[in-house]
C-alpha cells in the first residue's frame, strides 16, 4: 500500500519534524489537544492515521485497555511498532476508508492531522459514529479550512523573504488542492468549516469543543512560530456519540 509517506526522502523529512523527534511535546497542538480527551482508564481507543503512535502511547498511559492505531503508510506503522510498542497496542496498515469499523467497539475513536487528505468526510464520520459506544467520543484535529483554503497553502512574502500576508480563495470550493509539504508536492482536501462541523451535526453527534490550534507560548521563540498567530493552520474538534 504505496503512499507519500512511503517515499524515502519525504519520510527522511518527516523523521526530522519536532514532532516526530520529540513526540506529543514536540507538537504545537498538544496543548489543547490533551484537556479534549476524555478518561480512558479500561476503555478501548481507535487511532485512525496514528503515525508513529504517539497518541496510543499516550492512551495506554492513561490505562486504556485496548488500543488499535491505523495508517495506510507501512513506514509509519514499522516506525509506530519500533518507537511506541506495547502489549495492549495493535497496530495495522490500512487506510481509514476500508476499516470495517465494528459496531460499539471503541469508547474513544482519535484522528489527528488525517481527515483533510480524504475527500467524503461525510462517510467517515458515519463510519466512526457507528464504531463508537453509546457517549463515545471522537476527538479529531483537522487542517483549518483558512489554511487549505491558502493559495498554495504559503504566504505572500515581500523582497526580503518576510510574510506579508495568508492569501485565502475559493474558500466556497471544496475539493483538492495542490501544495507542497517538506519538499515534496502533496494534494490535499480543502473543507469548508459548514461541511466540517456541520457533517458532524447532521451525522448524529453532539458537539462538545471547538477550538483553533495556536502554539504555546514556550515555542513562540521558534523560527516562524510567532506567523503561526497570523492564520489560524488546525482545528479542533471534540464530538460525541449520544447515549
Amino acid at each position: 500500500m504505496n503512499t507519500l509517506y512511503d517515499n524515502d526522502r519525504f519520510f527522511q523529512e518527516y523523521a526530522k519534524m519536532s514532532r516526530s523527534r520529540e513526540g506529543l511535546a514536540g507538537a504545537g497542538e498538544w496543548h489543547q489537544l490533551l484537556p479534549l480527551f476524555p478518561p480512558l482508564a479500561g476503555k478501548t481507543v481507535l487511532d485512525l492515521g496514528c503515525g508513529y503512535g504517539w497518541h496510543c502511547q499516550y492512551a495506554v498511559q492513561q490505562g486504556a485497555a485496548q488500543v488499535l492505531g491505523i495508517d495506510q503508510s507501512e513506514k509509519m506503522i514499522a516506525a509506530a511498532r519500533e518507537k511506541n510498542p506495547h502489549p495492549v497496542i495493535r497496530y495495522q496498515v490500512g487506510s481509514l476508508e476500508d476499516y470495517s469499523y465494528p459496531p460499539a467497539a471503541y469508547d474513544l475513536v482519535l484522528s489527528n492531522l488525517v481527515l483533510h487528505y480524504l475527500r467524503d468526510l461525510d462517510s467517515i464520520y458515519g463510519k466512526v459514529f457507528r464504531t463508537l459506544t453509546a457517549g463515545g467520543v471522537f476527538l479529531l484535529n483537522i487542517e483549518h479550512p483558512v489554511f487549505t483554503a491558502g493559495v498554495g497553502q504559503d504566504w505572500i512574502y515581500d523582497g526580503e523573504g518576510r510574510p506579508l500576508y495568508w492569501p485565502v480563495d475559493r474558500y466556497f470550493s471544496p475539493g483538492p488542492r495542490q501544495t507542497r509539504f517538506l519538499g515534496q508536492p502533496v494534494e490535499k482536501e480543502h473543507h469548508t468549516l459548514s461541511q466540517i462541523l456541520g457533517g458532524l451535526l447532521g451525522t448524529g453527534f453532539v458537539l462538545e469543543a471547538v477550538e483553533e490550534a495556536m502554539p504555546p507560548q514556550e515555542m513562540m521563540d521558534l523560527p516562524g512560530m510567532a506567523d503561526e498567530l497570523r492564520r489560524p493552520m488546525m482545528l479542533l474538534v471534540r464530538a460525541r456519540k449520544p447515549e
